[in-house]
């Protein structure tokens, strides 16, 4: 009882965020002892006649907020504020060059419908341009593999099946015409289902949002549609973009259905390693791609803050959001970023800088680094996989360096992403329909909203001041490598390059002795996604880890 007669002013007089009842909401029922619990609160401690006087501004500001929540602001709605990830002296390259990735390989279609399930981007491409498959047949495999392992892995929101066969006939009949838009044409995808979609319900995989449906699509997905793709499915996302489980249930990994497929960006991971799709889009604000491709063992890229659109994306952390392709292979990533890149004329935080990636250059002339400390506090399986990369990287010609991440309170200021998220679904916490949330923990949204609405303005400010420090000093850390490799979530390497805005390619790294993949991480400087993409690649072309898929004879009629 005490915690609630703390907090309740204590949000009255500095934020305003939750609804009092009616005898105590009015500005006028404030008093000195009310200033005086909130400051406790926050680690003020002002006299009595200081707490008097300060009074009637207290209660000036209580009749702004309520102004300010009668005030109609959708989670579309950007901030004035805009995170800035460059550091002091950053210098963009100012060359925009053509995007080369490899021929297309020569590729027969199998006897086998079902040996196309896990086939890479490029290798379908090679198959429709030739006209050895139409994107008809394609389109209508993976929605019967959707179908039938889709609701047993829990990963499918909506069958866009309308739109996708309308899509699939399009390509069709351009490709046919000799019209070909490049290896994306004609190809089934799945998009994460916090991505706007014109017609098609958005529901950010929360109960209070399953109606929903959005006028409009997300930049992502108009550029896809440009680049001739054929969207088959929204899939699933841990509930408002965190974890696995969803409005619908827990979204399953294809390697162990008892297990979740980690997240946010649950559906896609899980769709693409089962097979239900050629390629997915993903989103990560703290983990949301890396994560979910380690535990599902496909490849996963998270650009450069700045470098694709979120305009008609579910609006989390607007300092922390990016969007980004999950595949097969590296080079399906690089396809995918240089269709969804750049600028769109409304997303205001995007930098309108070259990608460059050039598949055929020598990438040996790159300094690659490595978290020396992370990779020595590893344990199991998972080291022992991870010190043999580093070792096939030497085997590839890279001159490996140790590099080391600033020691700065990252930690302590992480909670800028939950103070966003609070921002953002203000309404959700004020209007009690965050009761209709799937999760309901100390670690949910929920009471990580409520108690977010508690963090001083001032004390928000102060965290990004430090965040500025250390974009600073993380790029001086870097200065002497072009990319560098790190474990999974070990140390601080995640949190830091999700608050510093840095690239990062997660790829399959090998198996646990129990047969779960594990992953490595290929990090690179701001704007060098087309480097990390390079040295990522040439990693996987050499192991081929990524061809191993999971056994999903078990999940057949949903047993």
């Amino acid at each position: 009882m005490m915690l609630r007669l703390l907090c309740l002013p204590a949000l009255l007089l500095l934020l305003a965020q939750l609804s009092l009842r009616a005898q105590t909401n009015s500005p006028t029922a404030l008093t000195a002892a009310d200033a005086a619990a909130a400051g406790k609160l926050f680690g003020l401690h002002f006299t009595p006649e200081q707490n008097e006087q300060m009074l009637p501004g207290l209660r000036d500001q209580a009749r702004d907020y309520d102004v300010i929540h009668q005030f109609p602001l959708s989670n579309a709605v950007p901030s004035a504020m805009l995170f800035n990830p460059l550091p002091v002296g950053f210098k963009f390259e100012t060359t925009h060059r053509p995007f080369r990735a490899k021929s297309l390989p020569k590729f027969k279609r199998p006897a086998q419908l079902d040996d196309l399930a896990f086939c890479s981007v490029t290798e379908l491409a090679a198959l429709l341009k030739t006209r050895q498959i139409t994107s008809v047949e394609l389109t209508q495999f993976y929605l019967g593999r959707l179908k039938q392992y889709g609701p047993r892995l829990e990963c499918v929101i909506t069958l866009t099946e309308d739109l996708a066969l309308e899509q699939a006939r399009r390509a069709d009949r351009e490709i046919a015409a000799g019209h070909y838009r490049g290896p994306l044409h004609g190809i089934p995808y799945g998009v994460k289902d916090l991505l706007a979609t014109r017609g098609i319900r958005t529901t950010w995989g929360s109960a209070p949002y399953t109606n929903q449906v959005i006028d409009a699509d997300a930049t992502v997905v108009k550029r896809l549609a440009d680049a001739g793709a054929v969207l088959v499915a929204k899939l699933t996302l841990g509930e408002l973009a965190m974890g696995d489980v969803w409005y619908g249930g827990t979204t399953r990994n294809p390697w162990n259905v008892r297990q979740g497929s980690s997240g946010s960006s649950a559906g896609p991971a899980a769709a693409t390693a089962a097979g239900l799709v050629a390629f997915a889009i993903g989103t990560e604000t703290h983990g949301s791609i890396v994560s979910p491709c380690e535990r599902c063992g496909v490849t996963g890229l998270r650009p450069t803050y700045g470098r694709v659109s979120r305009t008609g994306a579910m609006s989390l952390s607007p300092s922390m959001d990016k969007i980004g392709p999950i595949a097969r292979t590296v080079e399906d990533c690089a396809i995918i970023l240089q269709a969804i890149q750049g600028p769109d004329g409304i997303d205001q935080t995007l930098y309108d800088a070259p990608f460059n990636y050039d598949a055929t250059k020598k990438w040996q002339g790159l300094r690659i680094g490595y978290l020396r400390d992370d990779f020595e506090s590893d344990r199991g399986d998972r080291r022992t996989n991870e010190f043999a990369a580093l070792e096939q990287m030497r085997k590839l010609g890279a001159k490996l360096v140790p590099v080391s991440l600033p020691k700065l309170p990252a930690n302590a200021i992480s909670f800028v992403l939950s103070v966003e998220g609070a921002a953002e679904f203000d309404e959700l916490t004020r209007s009690g329909q965050d009761a209709l949330l799937a999760r309901q923990s100390r670690g949910a949204w929920p009471n990580i909203f409520r108690t977010a609405q508690l963090v001083p303005a001032v004390e928000y400010l102060q965290a990004n001041r430090i965040r500025y420090l250390l974009i600073q000093a993380t790029a001086a850390a870097l200065r002497d490598v072009d990319v560098f490799l790190a474990p999974p979530f070990t140390g601080e390497c995640h949190l830091i390059s999700n608050l510093t805005g840095h690239p990062c390619v997660v790829v399959p790294d090998g198996f646990t002795k129990d047969g779960a993949p594990t992953s490595i991480c290929f990090l690179g400087n701001l704007f060098r996604d087309a480097e990390t993409l390079m040295v990522a690649q040439a990693y996987q072309e050499a192991t081929g880890f990524h061809k191993k898929h999971p056994d999903l004879s078990a999940l057949v009629g949903g047993k």
